[in-house]
This record gives structure tokens, sequence and C-alpha cells, in this order.
């Protein structure tokens, strides 16, 4: 099966050095493609993309079996604690999972930040919270066996600044947008912590189009939001439903470009066509996908 939303990583220049470091540290794990720039702007390159000409332009692979795509690019965004992924590791499906947990720990924390450190806490035996050293931030924990079974990898969005208490009602507006998706565990707080609400998720789950994510409210000021670093490509089969995704999640018009958009949380995604790839190859491709705003599939 196919998976319908994919996240996407944005690289300053360093998309393969990073893929190549994400696919040592952890297991199962593979480079699945790779695309390229247009070599000159008379294939459709843009001025300001000159010194990127011929290099690689995006990376889709797999960590743990999970799909993402690095995207090769400038260094307009950076990483930040907004979006990290949670990893997962179930003592009842690995009776070695603390020790490679820590064993993933330590690759990820090398020259990188420790955010909380690898220590128990209330929720878990085993919990830590670290950015690796290229800003990409990822919370490995300890998994209840008692619990359901959850992915190995699951993203996971954390709602600041002017987001903040808006956890539950972004929980609620993805689960209306996708199809095959439901509400999970929600947890709250019980008084105001910081920010965040009496009542505001301490952490919550749910599923889009069958994968799961979780979510929380901030319970701490921070200085940053969601943005262009991290998003998230939904692949769609026809002009439809392209049409379909692009009025429910395209909230603001400065951000739309070549497929992609933001929603009224901030959260960035990627509307495009499931045969994308085959899309490219035609004359002129890349330089008509520069001057879209959705993607129209004719156009190609």
């Amino acid at each position: 099966m196919i998976q319908k939303i994919i996240p996407n990583l944005w690289f300053d220049g360093n998309a393969s050095e990073a893929v190549d470091f994400y696919i040592a540290a952890f297991p199962d794990s593979q480079i699945l493609s790779k695309t390229y720039y247009p070599q000159s702007t008379a294939e459709g390159l843009a001025d300001f993309q000159l010194d990127l000409a011929g290099k690689v332009l995006t990376i889709e692979f797999e960590l743990g079996q999970q799909p993402f795509v690095a995207i090769n690019a400038g260094p307009e965004f950076s990483f930040n604690p907004s979006i990290s992924f949670m990893v997962n590791f179930d003592p009842s499906q690995d009776d070695k999972a603390a020790a490679h947990l820590d064993e993933l720990w330590q690759k990820l924390s090398a020259d990188g930040d420790v955010l909380m450190p690898l220590d128990s806490y209330p929720f878990s035996q085993r919990y830590g919270w670290v950015q690796d050293r290229y800003g990409l931030t990822w919370q490995l924990i300890l998994t209840d066996p008692s619990g359901e079974p959850r992915p190995f990898i699951i993203p996971s969005l954390l709602f600041g600044g002017d987001t903040v208490n808006r956890a539950e009602e972004a929980i609620h507006f993805y689960v209306s947008v996708f199809e095959d998706s439901k509400e999970g565990l929600l947890a709250r707080y019980d008084e105001a912590t910081g920010p965040a609400k009496a009542g505001s998720l301490m952490f919550g789950e749910f599923t889009l189009a069958g994968q799961w994510f979780a979510a929380m409210d901030s319970g701490v000021e921070q200085d940053f939001v969601f943005n262009e670093a991290v998003s998230f490509q939904v692949s769609c089969q026809n002009q439809a439903e392209i049409d379909s995704f692009w009025e429910k999640l395209a909230h603001d018009p400065v951000f739309n470009q070549c497929g992609w958009c933001k929603d009224a949380f901030g959260l960035s995604w990627q509307i495009v066509p499931a045969n994308m790839a085959e899309l490219m190859e035609k004359p002129g491709a890349f330089a008509k996908l520069m001057e879209m705003k959705k993607i129209v599939i004719a156009d190609f």
C-alpha cells in the first residue's frame, strides 16, 4: 500500500549528506530514488537556483520503513521543534528495545542538542528529545507494551506561539479533511501550564488516511512556529482530488506555490499528483511547475 502522506524535509544544500547519516543511524532504512535539478535556465532552472544546476533535487528514502523525502535547496527554511518525529521502541516486539533506543540516541545526539535528557519520566521509563546535527528533532520513547501498537516513527506537531491551545481544534480539522481518519487518545492539562490553558492538549494522537500523528499544546513559551522546513506531501489520484485538498488546506494565498500551501494553523502541505515523477519527465515540466500555484495536471 502506497503511503498517502509523506513528510518532506528541507535541507540547505546538504540533503545527500543528511540522508546518508539517517540511513546509517536507523534500522531497516534505504534510499529509494533521486531527482535532479535541470542543467540550465533553458531547461527551466530559475535564476536563484543556478548554483544548484544538475545537483540532487529530491531524495526519496525510508527510515524504519517510514517514507520520507529530502529536498535539497537553500537556506530559506530551518528545522525547529514545532515538528518532531517520535520513535517508538516497543519491548513487546523487540526484547532489546531499550538498548536499541540508547544506540539510536547516541547517534542522533552526536554533535546535536539535547532538548529533554534521556531519562525516566511519568509517561515512559525511558524517553528523550534531541535535535540532531542538521536541526531535525526526534523524540525517542520506550513504549508501554500494554498499549495499542504504534508505528516505529510518528510525526508530532507542537502547537505554540499564536497556535497554542489549538492542537485539539487542528486534530478535529485534519480528521475532517482526510478519509480513513480518526481521533485517538487525548490527554489534557489539568490546570494552566504556562501558555497552555487547563483542558488543552498535553498529548493527543490521531490518524489521517490510516497514518498515525501526534499533537500537543506547548506548556512553555517558545519563539518558533511551523514553517516549510517540514511539509507533508499528499499524493492525489486525479485533478478532482487535488482540487478538493487544495480548497480545504490552502488558507494563506501568499504561500501558495508549486503545489505547496499553508493551512490555517501554519502547517505546510504539498498537494501533488501520484504520477508527479512521470509528469516531470515531460518537456518543459520544471519551468511549468515553477509557474503554478495549485498543480493543474493538464497544464503539463
